[in-house]
């Protein structure tokens, strides 16, 4: 696999800080990838995303060794505003990331930092309202949109800039399943159609385990495992040995498994579980 992203040997210690956010951290992500980071509270998550997109150092102080690479360019040597060209971020708070009194005016923001022609900036908006869903929210003022909306409106905000990867920091903390649900379509699509890179750090393990065809479990700033979904469940000892649950289906299938009731590939969704209990029962 030629990695778009490689980090080696990364360490970042905060200012006055006791204890390393990141210790030793090697990591490489594919082109193409959709790649779920997950963790403990303090494993460094959120951390290794802000050196990802430059962040760190360039605007977070702080003790680095080792390096992050991005298609081969040091992000570290970088600055934030060449990088923001390749990759997007969205942050855990759309409030805290919407600058804009309007939709239309959001999309606008970062591509007017770019220096976009207006011709470009215009077929930009249009293309990033299509791909997520909300071009009946562009003239609509960003003080009445729901979380979910709100959310997605950073998301084409960074889209709008066409990276290559897109960084998300729990997009779902603050909102429902519904909400929850309508991020993770956006990104899906994103990802499969379009080909973007996704990065995203969720606790939701349950919903990381639908979507992801990679995740990464970090624990006390370090890579814990980085395998794919499936494995991760056939393995519930990774996630109980740092305190994480295994999700609701994953247990079932367990237990199913145990009495000799399920062969075959653990279940990821409600739906796949569906299925095999059909199986099970002749239905």
């Amino acid at each position: 696999m030629n990695s778009l992203i490689k980090i080696e040997g990364l360490s970042f210690t905060y200012p006055g800080a006791q204890k390393a956010a990141l210790s030793r951290v090697d990591l490489a992500i594919g082109q193409g990838e959709f790649v779920g980071i997950t963790g403990p509270a303090g494993a460094g998550k959120s951390t290794l995303l802000l050196c990802i997109n430059g962040i760190i150092p360039h605007f977070q102080e702080g003790e680095v060794v080792g390096s992050v690479r991005f298609q081969g360019v040091d992000t570290f040597e970088t600055s934030c505003r060449d990088l923001a060209r390749s990759i997007g971020s969205v942050f855990e708070d759309p409030e805290a990331q919407i600058v804009a009194m309007t939709v239309e005016e959001e999309l606008a923001f970062g591509l007017e930092n770019l220096n976009i022609p207006p011709a470009e900036m215009e077929e930009r908006i249009a293309w990033a309202l299509k791909m997520t869903g909300i071009e009946s929210l562009r003239y609509r003022s960003t003080a009445q949109l729901s979380g979910g909306q709100k959310q997605r409106v950073a998301i084409a905000a960074a889209i709008a800039l066409r990276p290559r990867v897109l960084l998300l920091d729990e997009p779902t903390s603050e909102l429902d399943p519904v909400g929850t649900d309508e991020v993770f379509k956006v990104l899906r699509h994103l990802n499969r159609d379009l080909g973007i890179t996704v990065v995203v750090v969720e606790q939701k393990l349950d919903v990381l385990m639908e979507h992801v065809n990679r995740l990464v479990i970090m624990d006390q700033g370090r890579v814990w495992a980085d395998l794919p979904p499936r494995q991760v469940l056939a393995q519930p000892e990774l996630l109980d040995e740092i305190g994480l649950c295994v999700p609701p289906v994953g247990r079932l299938a367990h237990r199913l498994r145990q009495a000799g009731l399920l062969g075959g590939e653990l279940p990821l969704t409600v739906e796949e579980a569906f299925r095999g209990l059909a199986g099970l029962v002749g239905g």
